[in-house]
């Protein structure tokens, strides 16, 4: 059965790795045309509006903007075949250094994040159902509708005015890595983490309470009451565990969205996060970095979503046989 379930699972890697192709082609294409499409011109932007022509056309010539669009995509491609993505107009560095080092910070964010969403949805989802139409589930109801309808960015700055200006506790901005100093570290993250994490606790909150509902309602859940099994072991082993799936589609595309760059927390908090970048280099007409941060985003989310099969599998035995 072991090696039905490895041979299931190789196949599922090779044809998602296969899928990543068409995708990260057509992403490249889209967003290749969609960069050139925004007004503004990135020489005029780097060297300001009193540059000379002579200075515009060696910088356009510099970095091969005076192309035809197809020549420049062709060598773009090229280049990213050989892991090349690029130097950025604005600063000269390398892309991918510069998406390396906005990509980590962000990974620790939705890692925060999402640890924040768990520790509060799956308790409150699951008290909910089991407590249907009671004060409880009316609570967990109304905490769920204030985390989906309250903007992130009105979180961020009560947080900000709360635990920061009121009551100093905690920094209102900035990031320190954990290398440097591991303390202050959390101290930055839990704010931006809380604002992150409250939303999406909200959509996970209602997705395991509206699965638990079916899931209870299931024949074996009534099967393990009448074998007198505990309470706790009744939801806990039996009901929730078979409810698992369609919560973990959805912590899957949600850390894979925040992955690909939550601009308006990131910028609250002044997090040099992949979002935050993105959108400066969006501003700036900055064409390399701003390709590279969305070919790498998808592939991200492609990833995580191979990551969300491979644990369908650990968690359903039933699938490794299908």
């Amino acid at each position: 059965m072991f090696c039905a379930w490895g041979g299931n699972l190789a196949r599922q890697l090779v044809g998602r790795l296969v899928s990543l192709i068409p995708i990260l082609f057509g992403v490249s294409v889209v967003v290749f045309l969609l960069v050139r499409l925004i007004p503004g011109d990135p020489v005029v932007a780097l060297l300001g509006m009193e540059a000379t022509p002579e200075a515009v056309a060696a910088l356009r010539a510099r970095y091969a903007l005076d192309d035809p669009w197809a020549v420049q995509y062709l060598a773009w491609m090229k280049n990213l075949l050989t892991g090349d993505f690029g130097r950025s107009v604005q600063s000269g560095r390398e892309v991918l250094p510069l998406l390396m080092g906005a990509l980590l910070p962000t990974l620790w964010l939705a890692l925060a994040a999402t640890l924040v969403s768990l520790l509060i949805a799956i308790p409150t989802g699951v008290i909910a159902a089991t407590r249907r139409d009671t004060a409880a589930d009316a609570f967990a109801s109304l905490l769920s509708l204030f985390g989906l309808s309250m903007p992130s960015f009105w979180i961020g700055v009560l947080l900000i005015l709360l635990f920061s200006i009121h009551l100093p506790l905690l920094p209102a901005s900035g990031y320190v890595a954990p290398g440097e100093d591991l303390g202050r570290f959390l101290t930055h993250l839990v704010l931006p983490a809380i604002t992150l994490g409250t939303a999406l606790a909200a959509a996970i909150m209602r997705m395991t309470r509206s699965t638990m509902l079916e899931v209870l309602q299931a024949d074996y859940v009534r099967t393990a009451r009448a074998k007198g099994l505990p309470h706790r072991t009744v939801i806990w082993k039996h009901a929730y565990r078979n409810a698992q799936i369609p919560i973990i589609t959805l912590i899957g595309i949600q850390f894979g969205q925040v992955l690909g760059g939550v601009v308006i927390t990131e910028t609250i908090f002044s997090w040099p996060g992949i979002g935050k970048l993105t959108v400066d280099a969006i501003f700036a007409r900055d064409y390399p970095v701003v390709q590279g941060a969305v070919l790498l985003t998808a592939g991200l989310f492609v990833f995580i979503n191979l990551v969300t099969d491979i644990v369908y599998t650990i968690v359903d035995p039933r699938l490794r046989l299908s």
